[in-house]
């Protein structure tokens, strides 16, 4: 009787090209996944063109002599901007919890790269794809009745970039504790509203009550609508009384939060999301 023959497995020696190279394969893995899927990209756009061209043409017949001329639908533009990449970095990290329940989330994490490059490489894929759905919505900038100014586009575009990045990475942290998706979408539709609509992306930030204010200001949503919408409102013909009262900025007691301020808050919130992601996964099973 022969002996049984010793098949030798070896296992490739972890490297940064290696780590790398995963990063990039689950960045790819979900750009494929979002652009031949065109019924998804039409959907998750229905729900911000119909807050933005039905609601806000709809009040506007309401609010315009309230609002010197100002078109509503230019007032929520940078609100829906927010709320366009918002949904989709949610959907992008949902398929973890797809991933889970037929196995695939396994093979990967026993696969020999780091789990912060899954981690990255998931939320850099869900970054861009949000990001692609943001620009899209840029491009409805005309109909809205915001200018195309280059510099316009470029800063929006960064800062939903930034704000992607955020999104994601929380979203990764739900999704690597919850074992169901009914469960992940109810939670996160149940966290992301409230951010949505305290955030100012519908109202002025200003004269609110106090326990709105508070809100407002512990909402990480307001530090990316907010200087969004000052980016709009620098490119608009308005007099200064209009920009004052639409667009008075966020402030910390009685000091106004520059634009770069609130975009390294945003950032630094999403690295520390990001840093969370990586310590769930690394005790997932």
């Amino acid at each position: 009787m022969s002996a049984a023959t010793v098949v030798q497995v070896r296992v490739p020696a972890r490297s940064a090209a290696s780590e790398l190279r995963a990063i990039k394969i689950l960045w790819q893995r979900d750009l494929i996944r979002y652009f031949s899927d065109k019924l998804r990209i039409f959907t998750s756009l229905i729900q911000p063109a119909l807050l933005l061209f039905v609601l806000g043409t709809g009040l506007s017949q309401l609010t315009s002599n309230s609002i010197d001329g100002v078109n509503l639908r230019t007032y929520f533009y940078p609100g829906i901007l927010a709320m366009a990449v918002m949904f989709t970095s949610v959907v992008s990290a949902a398929s973890v919890v797809w991933d889970r329940e037929f196995g695939f989330l396994r093979e990967m994490l026993v696969a020999p790269v780091r789990r912060s490059s899954i981690v990255i490489g998931k939320c850099l894929g869900g970054a861009t794809v949000a990001g692609t759905q943001g620009l899209i919505m840029l491009a409805l900038a005309g109909p809205a009745g915001v200018p195309y100014a280059p510099t316009l586009i470029l800063a929006v575009f960064g800062l939903q970039l930034l704000l992607t990045f955020t999104l994601s990475a929380f979203a990764l942290i739900v999704a690597a504790r919850v074992r169901e998706m009914q469960t992940f979408m109810a939670l996160t539709q149940t966290l992301l509203m409230p951010m949505f609509f305290l955030s100012g992306a519908m109202y002025p930030v200003t004269g609110l009550p106090t326990w709105l204010t508070v809100l407002n200001r512990v909402d990480p949503l307001t530090y990316a609508v907010d200087p969004m919408r000052r980016v709009v409102f620098n490119h608009l013909d308005i007099s200064v009384e209009t920009r004052h009262r639409l667009d008075p900025g966020v402030t910390w007691a009685g000091w106004h939060v520059p634009t770069l301020v609130e975009a390294a808050l945003i950032l630094a919130i999403g690295l520390v999301l990001l840093g969370g992601a990586v310590a769930e996964f690394s005790r997932s099973d």
